[in-house]
């Protein structure tokens, strides 16, 4: 009796203790899964946030910049560097596209609006009329406040050099004069940290704007 009482001691004892082992083998297994998944997910937004091309030449570097905002506070590329921007040319009282761009933008701005890596400049291609006062009143017309939705004017040539050369919109080349000179167009660029060029967006259709959405999301 006493020899089968020890033999049914130790066996209760040793599984105790394999069964405390497959525990911890199972714990072992599900800390392993954990940071495996972990690694997949952080890798999966990694190559995520390296679909995004860079646009045009990876050496183009933006110039500096300094407008006026509908608050009258100084702009500058200071304030663009180091966010992802959204860059917009309009004009207030433009009846066609321009509205329905601006309408479209919101989304943009309430998702974004409480980031501070995150910026829209819109520029008016049409600041002898848009002056800091008209813009106080159109940016309260569409819901557009600062810092993160900034409507900039001040000198035209400076204005549209930037739409061409810096942006490099898609616009039509120069006029002689640059009081006959007219930029309009629907596309809005995106910018990343770097100041590089990642993508162009049709500001007047909403899908285009949710993919806008989801491409600055991917560098952010």
């Amino acid at each position: 009796m006493n020899i089968l009482a020890s033999f049914s001691i130790d066996l209760i004892v040793n599984s105790r203790k394999v069964f405390s082992m497959h525990k911890k083998v199972k714990l072992i297994s599900v800390i392993i899964t954990a940071v495996c998944l972990a690694g997949i997910v952080f890798l999966s937004i990694r190559l995520f946030k390296t679909e995004l091309p860079v646009l045009g030449d990876r050496e183009h570097q933006l110039e500096s910049f300094q407008f006026l905002n509908q608050d009258s506070v100084v702009i500058t590329e200071k304030d663009r560097e180091g966010k992802v921007a959204v860059i917009e040319f309009f004009f207030s009282t433009c009846p066609g596209i321009c509205p329905i761009m601006n309408k479209n933008l919101q989304p943009v701005y309430e998702t974004f609006k409480d980031r501070k890596d995150f910026i829209i400049l819109s520029h008016t291609v049409n600041p002898a009329y848009d002056s800091v006062a008209v813009l106080k009143a159109y940016s309260e017309k569409i819901g557009a406040y600062t810092p993160v939705w900034q409507l900039l004017t001040g000198d035209k040539k400076a204005i549209y050099d930037a739409a061409r050369y810096d942006y490099m919109m898609n616009v039509v080349d120069p006029a002689t004069d640059i009081e006959d000179d007219f930029i309009h167009t629907e596309q809005v660029a995106l910018i990343d940290q770097q100041g590089k060029i990642r993508g162009y967006f049709d500001a007047t259709d909403e899908e285009s704007m949710k993919l806008l959405i989801r491409s600055i999301k991917s560098l952010l």
